[in-house]
């Protein structure tokens, strides 16, 4: 069994689960997924962010998806290959107004 800061880090990731904000609920059950591939993650050698990696993008997708439909949708649409002058600079519109859509969802 391993110990030392690998053990540590699964348990400051299950509080900082714990006390975070709700996640969406279409999100919800990769959030679960997430926590309990973490805590199975303590139990083996990797550390729990190389072990669980896939599930926090998809998490993470997942947030901003529910969170900025419209805006994340316009980046995957105009920023997913190269293109036409016009289509970089609608692509870096878009990715602002992501950005801005996300930041009106943080918390002061």
């Amino acid at each position: 069994m391993t110990g030392g800061s690998g053990g540590r880090r699964d348990h400051e990731s299950d509080r900082d689960a714990s006390t975070a904000l709700p996640v969406p609920g279409p999100c919800a059950s990769t959030h679960r997924a997430l926590a309990e591939c973490h805590r199975r993650a303590a139990r083996g050698p990797l550390q729990p962010e190389v072990l669980c990696r896939h599930l926090n993008r998809a998490l993470a997708e997942c947030v901003v998806t529910a969170c900025c439909p419209d805006e994340t949708d316009a980046v995957r649409t105009l920023c997913g290959s190269a293109g036409t002058a016009l289509k970089r600079q609608q692509c870096q519109r878009a990715r602002i107004d992501l950005a801005l859509c996300l930041e009106a969802h943080q918390e002061p």
